[in-house]
C-alpha cells in the first residue's frame, strides 16, 4: 500500500525515474517499489533496514506500550506536555534522540496530547509491519544499503536475501550511528548518499 502511494505520488509530480532513499519503514517500501516497478527507481537507498523479517532485534513493542501508557493532564502547554511525555518514556526509551524521535508523533488535538500515530494497528500487527513480502524478481539498479554500526537491523545474516534481490547492492556502516542513522552521524549519512548518487 505504501509503494503504490509513493507510485501515484511519482505520476501526480512527473517523475518517470527517481532515485529512492527510505529508512526504516520507508526502506521497505522504497524496496518494495523498486522490485515491483525498477523501471520507476533509477538507483535504491535502503537506511538501516533489510529485505527481511526484523521481527527478531525488534524493541518497538516495549515502545508502543510505554507510548500507550504516557499520560499528560489536558490543558498543559506544548513544552510541558513533551518534557512530561520524555519523562514518562525515558525508563523505557533511554536514547534521548529516540525519545524526540517518538515525540515527534504527540500532538495537541482540542486541548488534549494524543498520538497522531495508530498505536492499537500497529501492537496488534507489529508482526507484519516488522516483516517483508516475498519476491522473486531481482532489482537490477544500483542499491545502496546503509546502516548504522550500533544498530542491529542490517546484519551480516540478511546479507544472502540482500544479493538475491538486489544484485548490484553495495553494504556500508556508519560508525558510532544507531538506528536513526542521518540523526545520529548526519554529516557522515550525506558523504553516503552524495557519494553513491551517479555524478552530475
Amino acid at each position: 500500500a505504501m509503494s503504490l502511494d509513493v507510485r501515484h505520488l511519482l505520476t501526480r509530480l512527473g517523475i518517470t525515474k527517481c532515485i529512492l532513499l527510505g529508512h526504516s519503514m520507508g526502506g521497505k517500501t522504497a524496496m518494495a517499489l523498486a522490485l515491483q516497478r525498477p523501471d520507476l527507481v533509477e538507483r535504491l537507498i535502503s537506511v538501516d533496514i533489510s529485505p527481511v523479517s526484523t521481527a527478531p532485534v525488534s524493541e518497538f513493542t516495549a515502545y508502543i506500550s510505554a507510548m500507550k501508557s504516557v499520560k499528560i493532564p489536558d490543558g498543559l502547554p506544548r513544552s510541558a506536555a513533551r518534557q512530561l511525555a520524555d519523562d514518562q518514556l525515558r525508563p523505557v526509551v533511554p536514547l534521548p534522540q529516540l525519545r524526540q524521535f517518538l515525540l515527534t508523533n504527540l500532538v495537541e488535538v482540542e486541548g488534549r496530547f494524543i498520538w497522531r500515530v495508530n498505536l492499537e494497528a500497529i501492537s496488534h500487527h507489529l508482526a507484519d509491519i516488522m516483516n517483508f513480502p516475498v519476491f522473486h524478481k531481482p532489482y537490477p539498479g544500483p542499491a545502496l544499503f546503509l546502516g548504522g554500526s550500533n544498530s542491529p537491523y542490517i546484519s551480516s545474516k540478511d546479507y544472502p536475501e540482500i544479493q538475491r534481490l538486489f544484485p548490484k547492492a553495495d553494504v556500508q556502516y556508519i560508525e558510532g550511528a544507531g538506528h536513526i542513522v542521518h540523526q545520529d552521524k548526519f554529516e557522515e549519512f550525506i558523504t553516503a548518499v552524495l557519494n553513491f548518487l551517479p555524478p552530475p
